[in-house]
């Protein structure tokens, strides 16, 4: 499968290395065509399987679209690959978080409680069938969930096109996570939920020094 990655840092490198093991063609996106990052994952790869471009130019080559740009970028971002994510599954892995009053951050106010940004990227790009996932994690665990507790932990999936995130769980499993650990939440406006999971997320992480660890649900 031909698969964009919008954004170039390390979240994006992860999963695009990721899909390149798998077997798919990646092309990664950035504002620039030359964009170093961007370059520099071809390279990593020999140019097997791998490319760059804008993030037009990946969001039309791509059949599935992963958003791995910062949260408070990725309006723009996505404003920027045009028409290229017209009826694409688009799998936004981003967060709403605001660091200009340094660590630990907030959310975006106008991207909480009563919306997210998983919500506004489907408002504003109606076309577009977004699924929201990956985001209550590090980015190592996202490709690799074994890591941590032999897999079983838990990855939440919302989005409001059935067959979207029948896509998107069909990517999730060839990473290697379990039926059992995949949370089907139901539409987008529950993003709002995962995505303030990172108030939490990022308090532990500072505790503990590790982005190796995740959630888990018990019954």
């Amino acid at each position: 499968m031909k698969i964009a990655i919008l954004g170039t840092g390390s979240v994006g490198a992860t999963i695009g290395s990721r899909l390149i093991d798998l077997g798919h063609q990646v092309m990664m996106g950035s504002r620039t065509a030359n964009n170093e990052k961007a370059l520099a994952f071809v390279s990593k790869h020999q140019g097997i399987n791998a490319a760059a471009g804008t993030f037009s130019e990946a969001a039309t080559y791509g059949e599935v679209i992963f958003n791995c740009t910062k949260g408070e970028y990725s309006l723009d971002a996505i404003a920027l690959a045009g028409k290229g994510v017209n009826g694409k599954v688009l799998i936004d892995v981003s967060n709403p978080l605001d660091f200009s009053n340094g660590m630990p951050p907030h959310l975006i106010p106008s991207l909480a409680n009563t919306n997210s940004l998983g919500e506004e990227i489907q408002k504003r790009f109606p076309e577009t069938k977004v699924v929201k996932t990956f985001n209550t994690m590090w980015c190592g665990i996202m490709v690799d969930p074994k890591m941590v507790g032999g897999g079983n932990h838990i990855n939440y999936v919302c989005g409001n096109d059935a067959s979207a995130k029948n896509t998107t769980i069909n990517i999730l499993k060839q990473f290697g996570w379990k039926d059992e650990c995949l949370l089907d939440l139901g539409d987008i406006t529950n993003a709002r939920g995962t995505e303030a999971t990172l108030l939490i997320w990022l308090r532990v992480y500072g505790a503990t020094k590790t982005g190796a660890f995740n959630f888990n649900i018990i019954k």
